[in-house]
């Protein structure tokens, strides 16, 4: 499944690389401020329009990071590596105004210690929905808000602790959660 869901966010990929030309903007990049909150998630997102009011896009999430939260406790972590495709329809033109979105995305993930002991990692592929707005503060220049939802399958491992790897328990659910919260600067070329 995992190579599935690699292959098609790699034709998206492609897609992004050949977008036709359009006669003002011609691509986006943008940075979700918020993912850096998350344990200082990376993260990079690439558009193209592909007509008056529909753009492709694709991105990534990485952040390798485990902190330690002193003698004595164990460390925190939501280390993950994510990637998405999707489209967007925006009502008046491509990155100006009000947006809904959707996307495919997969997670490879490990997350623990930040509010017990309990580690928790695994795979999620799904959809996600959303929406927003994106404001123009320059010729180049814009900031989005918005939100998204995603639900899908999680394929997981729990154990009891970071680095124990006394397994809780194990096997495949299906979730509903936030994808991302938005507040994205991004450089229009």
């Amino acid at each position: 499944m995992r190579n599935k869901i690699i292959l098609a966010l790699a034709v998206v990929f492609a897609a992004l690389v050949k977008c036709t030309d359009m006669s003002a903007q011609k691509a986006s990049l943008s940075t979700n401020i918020v993912g850096y909150a998350n344990f200082l998630t990376m993260n990079l997102e690439a558009s193209c329009p592909v007509a008056r009011h529909w753009n492709l896009y694709a991105g990534t999430k990485y952040n390798p990071f485990t902190f330690n939260l002193g003698k004595g406790k164990e460390s925190a972590r939501n280390r993950q590596q994510a990637y998405y495709a999707g489209v967007r329809y925006w009502p008046w033109n491509v990155y100006s105004g009000w947006w809904v979105a959707g996307k495919l995305q997969y997670q490879e993930y490990s997350s623990g210690g930040i509010f017990s002991r309990r580690t928790r990692e695994g795979d999620r592929a799904g959809l996600a929905l959303g929406g927003g707005y994106a404001y123009m503060i320059g010729k180049h220049f814009n900031i989005e808000f918005g939100a998204m939802l995603w639900s899908g399958v999680d394929f997981f491992t729990s154990y009891s602790c970071p680095v124990c790897g006394s397994i809780e328990s194990s096997g495949r659910k299906v979730f509903v959660l936030p994808s991302d919260i938005i507040v994205a600067l991004s450089y229009i070329f």
